[in-house]
């Protein structure tokens, strides 16, 4: 009696600390992935600047990346706190998840981990070598970060993964009893995952940084500085505007057959059926009508099976408690279409940006591309939201996808624990995003006032300057 008494006592805590522990996950992860772009790939585009300031003897192009190697030390410190805020979370809002799941799970995380270790040594070596090393030896050192971020970014996307197609276990009695580490770590999901992924990351990390020059573009400094602190982010972020919007339809039709649920909420397909018209907009009821939508019809088929009579899955073919609610469902078209949006037009500015410069052999000189090049990084950032509202929201109401629902994961703290975390988590965040942003424009008042004096830079631009030593005496005589 007394266990049925704890057990009833437990769930009805494990159902009230549900919202709270939704929003607080929601909220973190919403703030970490905003420096993740900046993470992964800051450090190659600071090192193609280093390697044409090297290779072409561009002293400007040195001085570009002795200060984006600023920005990314300051960005990872940042990241590193967030991101372990994030892990812990893992365990403190969702040990019954880790409990019986943790053995696959948390295989990413521990690569993640071995990833960032190795960031965090050759970002020090890399910042500290600027004055210490000679220039290709620290080009060479500076080439570590690459593949170790990359590392980083697969670890996380393979635990995610994992979660929408699981994998690699052997389930007995409830428990996992063996981990195929393999399977576990490269499911359906983790090809399709990484490469959309790792590919926003780099597009969002070049138009975030050329979007900063575009505004100096626009106040009217024009020099090589800006010039090419422009050119170089924004020229990789276009190269990679086709290639996403490649790796996006993959991954929106890998999920007919992987997460047709969560296909079903993107599209608000209410009823399987062949001939789907793509919705554009729009809210469905609980009834399965969509209002103030736009409707091409036959289009979603069409994109999907290349064929009109294609099978869509419709919404109403699952049961209510396995697929996403009316809310989350308008939730997850709502962003997948924002982010297809935003994806079309940046593909469209870099369409612009291509043809002035094939045509021209110059960079464009419309003031209204450098608007669009301002709002780019912003949009950028929309996109990765919103995608990643897709991906979690969408996989609603399983934390792990057909395998055990977000409700059974949860922790058994009170409520009122979890809303404590939450306030002092939103109270923490806003002071180290407080302190980031002050760090970031006293970082460019400065660099602003030594370029009005055209003073050079002198030493390290962080930490102790280079040591020097008195001349020694020739004792040779």
């Amino acid at each position: 009696m007394l266990t049925l008494v704890v057990t009833s006592l437990d769930l009805v805590a494990s159902e009230s600390a549900l919202l709270p522990s939704r929003i607080q996950m929601a909220f973190t992860l919403a703030c970490h992935v905003l420096l993740v772009p900046l993470g992964v790939a800051l450090p190659s585009l600071t090192l193609l600047m280093e390697a044409i300031g090297i290779f072409r003897k561009d002293p400007t192009a040195i001085k570009i990346a002795r200060r984006w190697s600023v920005v990314m030390a300051v960005q990872f410190a940042v990241g590193a706190v967030t991101g372990t805020i994030l892990s812990f979370e893992f365990g403190i809002l969702w040990p019954r998840m880790m409990g019986q799941y943790g053995s696959a799970f948390g295989l990413g995380f521990a690569i993640e981990a071995l990833g960032f270790f190795l960031e965090a040594v050759f970002i020090g070596i890399y910042l500290y070598g600027w004055q210490r090393l000679p220039p290709r030896i620290h080009f060479l050192v500076g080439l570590v970060l690459v593949p170790a971020g990359l590392l980083g970014a697969f670890g996380v996307l393979a635990s995610n993964s994992w979660m929408n197609t699981p994998g690699g276990v052997t389930i007995s009695a409830g428990r996992v009893v063996d981990v195929d580490v393999i399977a576990a770590l490269f499911t359906r999901a983790l090809g399709y995952e990484y490469w959309h992924f790792v590919t926003a990351l780099y597009m969002t990390a070049g138009f975030v940084v050329a979007s900063v020059y575009a505004v100096a573009w626009l106040r009217g400094r024009r020099d090589h500085y800006q010039r090419l602190a422009f050119a170089v982010p924004f020229t990789i972020a276009a190269l990679l505007t086709p290639v996403q919007l490649v790796t996006g339809d993959l991954s929106a039709r890998a999920l007919v057959t992987d997460q047709p649920t969560k296909f079903a909420a993107m599209e608000l397909t209410w009823k399987t059926r062949g001939n789907n018209p793509e919705i554009l907009g729009g809210l469905i009821d609980p009834s399965g009508k969509v209002n103030f939508g736009i409707s091409i019809p036959s289009f979603d088929s069409l994109l999907v099976g290349y064929s009109p009579d294609a099978v869509i899955p419709g919404l109403s073919s699952f049961p209510a408690d396995a697929r996403p609610n009316t809310v989350e469902a308008n939730l997850t078209h709502l962003s997948f279409d924002v982010m297809v949006f935003l994806g079309t037009a940046g593909a469209a500015l870099a369409a612009w940006y291509f043809i002035v410069l094939i045509r021209r052999r110059t960079l464009p000189g419309s003031r209204w591309f450098y608007r669009l090049a301002a709002l780019a990084g912003v949009g950028c950032y929309l996109c990765v939201e919103t995608g990643w509202i897709t991906t979690e929201v969408g996989r609603q109401p399983w934390i792990v996808y057909g395998a055990m629902r977000v409700s059974d994961a949860v922790t058994s703290a009170p409520a009122s624990f979890v809303w404590t975390m939450l306030g002092t988590l939103v109270v923490v965040y806003a002071l180290i995003a407080a302190f980031f942003v002050m760090v970031l424009v006293r970082l460019a008042a400065r660099w602003s006032r030594q370029d009005r004096a055209e003073a050079p830079e002198v030493g390290a631009p962080y930490g102790p300057r280079a040591p020097t030593f008195p001349p020694q005496p020739d004792l040779s005589s």
